[in-house]
């Protein structure tokens, strides 16, 4: 979000993003009205992937807030809440990644939801990045352009 001189780039503490920020009294409806919608982004921040929706997020000055998931292991709850919205927690997990593959197979052939949720606070880079969930609870998977400015209505 822009200070109303239009310098200041003020987002959630994340990877490079302003701190402190105070809103003039002339913004500062405006910057409560889009901190109450605030969209998290989970992910690690050493990914690519996450750091180019970080980038987008800050072009398009969405307010959001950066959660790197080793660091903040997703709660049981949490993890339950996202494999419904994807589809199961098959859906959830990046089976391409290195460290899938070198799981012991038995560890991949999580039969309950339990394992999954163990299996996925133990190595939360298992789950797809990066994640996002917008205020109203809904979640998605995956970086694109396109994919984002239809996600947040901007751009197009």
């Amino acid at each position: 979000m822009c200070s109303a001189s239009g310098t200041m780039n003020e987002r959630a503490p994340g990877p490079g993003a302003g701190r402190g920020y105070t809103p003039s009294p002339a913004v500062a409806p405006a910057y409560e009205y889009l901190s109450a919608m605030t969209t998290t982004l989970y992910g690690l921040k050493n990914c690519d992937t996450c750091r180019k929706a970080s980038k987008w997020l800050d072009r398009f000055q969405v307010p959001y807030t950066f959660v790197d998931y080793r660091e903040v292991k997703p709660s049981p709850e949490t993890l339950m809440d996202w494999a419904g919205q994807a589809g199961g927690f098959p859906a959830l997990v990046n089976r391409s990644s290195t460290t899938w593959r070198q799981l012991p197979e038995n560890r991949k052939a999580a039969a309950s939801d339990a394992e999954w949720k163990l299996l996925l606070r133990e190595y939360p880079q298992l789950i797809k990045r990066p994640l996002v969930v917008t205020a109203d609870g809904v979640m998605s998977q995956g970086f694109s352009d396109n994919g984002f400015k239809q996600r947040f209505g901007v751009g197009a």
